[in-house]
């Protein structure tokens, strides 16, 4: 380390003397163009010897105090160069103030005040560009060994990446494609436009490309996907730099260009969030996210954090759920201050116990068992969890008089086909009941699928495709809703500032997805194309798996909010009444884990309730050993 640091003093010291060297070189050359380039002997010798070494002297000073050695030559920027011009000019000024005080500048024309700090800082600028540009010289001739890269966006974007690809060599930049007319046969910090977006196919072959790179931030999912089709047939490698979202420091380098993902090509544009609001119904407030370690539990903790509150408690029941969001939370909010509990939401005394410590004001739902295929082969413990919990959190929550109860829910509670969607809309319901009767604002939140979720199709879609196939799709045209995890997160926190009670929210999902179109696009961006490199096999449909889903009953009237992604749900109300009688005997169903009553209970308070397999398969598929939680 002092190696280093001696080697670094060094070579500031080199450039120290390089640039004071040049000070009365330049006064020199002053006095020759103010004697209109004649004999040099016909300089006064008297007054020029004091000026020279003031001049040295005060420059010298002015050099370090701008701090003109902090920058590296290699990368000499605008920057650098407005620190040398303050630099000189202070000089000039301070040595003429100096000289004039000392001798009232005798013999010294008053040009030569002029000139020679127009020269110094010519002669100073210069020289660091041209040791700049001979590096950047050296690169282009020394990179052959690096991938062969053609730039999609000679904007912004594209400019500072070849400006980066300079120091590194990953990539050489061989050109650009664009669609703007006017770039076109442009160049880039020498990397020429050659065509537009069309062009790739071409170039791809006539320039021997081995790896395209987007360029644009801000390009929309279909000219990612446009240009991901293009690539994926010819087998090339496509890499992309992340969206503006997640460039909120600005900086675009080579080493945060990634593959291209499937959240890219099936996500929406960016949701514009008013974060004032969501920071003024955040901040300083006692969160309490239940489910915490989940996938969308763990994002709506790491989103909450950014916005300051009072205090931040995540409730798991899983330890290394638990475990992995509390170190994501110390990592990127070292001052927040916040508590990881252990413990099952089904508990009443513990959960009271956690309300009664930590006293939140806003509450976060979102422990729940999500998997239809799971939750259809063990229905008392889907009752148990997703509408019981929700009943414990919900009762304690108004019993310690909480501010605001979000309740996390799904599309599939909308003309639900299997238990867990029918769980889910008892839970809703019961959430809308309690509503009417005390001062907790209860909202839900309603949304469809979340791509890249613990357990969802994408994960498994990639481990089969890293097995070489084949990829499982349940029907040719089943169709789902997905969004990202973030959006999904940033939207629940919107509905929670603007919500007021006895709400439901339904995201806006955007267009539904086929499945099939899915599974095709992992798998070329897995660079294999679909049915000659890997197979996409049909395998019928689950148990209580719909082809379609909904995100709103027929009668519900959907309205507008102040937010254009949420919309509100004019949804069947139950009476409270009823919602607890009902309750009752679902609960005795569940104690004496009697499957065929807990359904007809369920049914009984969802009417929508259409179960997609017959009490006869259901007794089938019993024989099926349960997962029971032992007490």
């Amino acid at each position: 380390m002092k190696t280093e640091t001696t080697k670094g003093m060094f070579k500031r010291f080199l450039v120290f003397s390089h640039d004071i060297s040049w000070v009365p070189v330049t006064i020199l050359a002053a006095y020759w163009l103010r004697l209109n380039l004649g004999p040099i002997s016909k300089i006064p010798l008297s007054g020029t010897i004091q000026f020279v070494l003031v001049a040295l002297i005060l420059h010298g000073f002015t050099f370090w105090a701008f701090g003109c050695y902090r920058g590296i030559w290699r990368f000499a920027s605008i920057p650098d160069l407005l620190r040398l011009m303050k630099a000189v000019v202070s000089g000039a000024v301070a040595t003429t103030v100096v000289c004039f005080m000392i001798g009232r500048l005798e013999n010294v024309p008053r040009s030569v005040l002029v000139l020679y700090p127009v020269l110094l800082i010519g002669v100073l600028s210069a020289t660091r560009i041209s040791y700049r540009a001979l590096m950047d010289r050296s690169f282009r001739f020394n990179v052959e060994s690096g991938s062969r890269a053609l730039l999609v966006g000679a904007g912004w974007a594209g400019e500072m990446l070849v400006r980066d690809m300079e120091r590194h060599h990953q990539f050489v930049p061989v050109a650009f494609v664009d669609d703007n007319p006017a770039k076109q046969g442009q160049e880039v910090r020498g990397v020429r436009v050659r065509g537009s977006v069309n062009d790739i196919p071409r170039l791809l072959e006539e320039l021997t490309i081995e790896t395209v790179l987007i360029t644009m931030p801000s390009a929309s999912r279909k000219a990612l996907d446009r240009v991901v089709q293009m690539c994926a047939e010819r087998g090339v490698k496509c890499r992309t730099l992340p969206a503006l979202v997640e460039l909120a420091d600005g900086r675009i380098e080579v080493s945060r260009l990634r593959p291209v993902t499937v959240e890219d090509l099936l996500g929406r544009d960016p949701v514009e969030l008013d974060q004032k609001f969501v920071a003024s119904f955040l901040s300083g407030m006692r969160v309490l996210v239940t489910g915490g370690g989940g996938s969308i539990g763990s994002e709506l903790c790491r989103q909450i954090s950014k916005h300051e509150p009072g205090l931040l408690t995540v409730l798991d029941n899983c330890e290394y759920n638990l475990y992995r969001i509390d170190q994501d939370i110390s990592a990127g909010c070292p001052g927040l201050v916040f508590n990881s509990v252990l413990g099952d939401v089904r508990d009443t005394r513990f959960i009271n116990a956690v309300f009664e410590k930590y006293k939140p004001q806003v509450v976060f739902h979102a422990a729940a068992y999500k998997h239809v295929p799971v939750v259809e082969d063990n229905i008392i413990e889907g009752i148990r969890n997703n509408v019981f919990g929700t009943q414990v959190v919900a009762d304690a929550a108004m019993r310690h008089e909480a501010k605001t109860f979000v309740l996390i829910s799904t599309d599939k509670t909308v003309n639900p086909t299997n238990v867990m969607g029918t769980t889910k809309r008892v839970a809703e319901l019961y959430c809308q009941a309690l509503n009417e009767s005390c001062s907790t604002h209860f909202i839900t939140t309603r949304f469809g699928n979340v791509l890249a979720s613990v357990g969802s199709v994408v994960p498994l879609f990639e481990r089969q495709i890293a097995a070489g196939g084949p990829v499982t799709v349940t029907h040719p045209e089943i169709t789902r809703y997905f969004m990202t995890i973030r959006e999904a997160a940033s939207l629940i926190l919107q509905a929670g500032a603007i919500g007021k009670g006895d709400e439901i929210f339904v995201l806006d999902m955007g267009e539904p997805v086929r499945i099939a179109d899915l599974a095709e696009k992992l798998i070329q961006l897995s660079g294999f194309q679909p049915g000659r490199d890997i197979e996409i096999a049909y395998i019928g449909l689950r148990p209580g798996e719909k082809l379609h889903e909904e995100l709103f009953y027929a009668r519900e009237e959907l309205r507008h909010t102040v937010h254009p992604k949420l919309m509100l749900a004019s949804c069947r109300m139950m009476a409270p009444a009823h919602i607890h009688d009902g309750l009752k005997v679902l609960n005795g169903a569940v104690i004496a884990n009697n499957q065929d009553e807990a359904l007809r209970s369920l049914k009984a308070l969802v009417p929508e309730f259409l179960p997609s397999m017959s009490p006869e398969e259901r007794k089938q598929r019993r024989n099926r050993p349960q997962l029971q939680v032992v007490k």
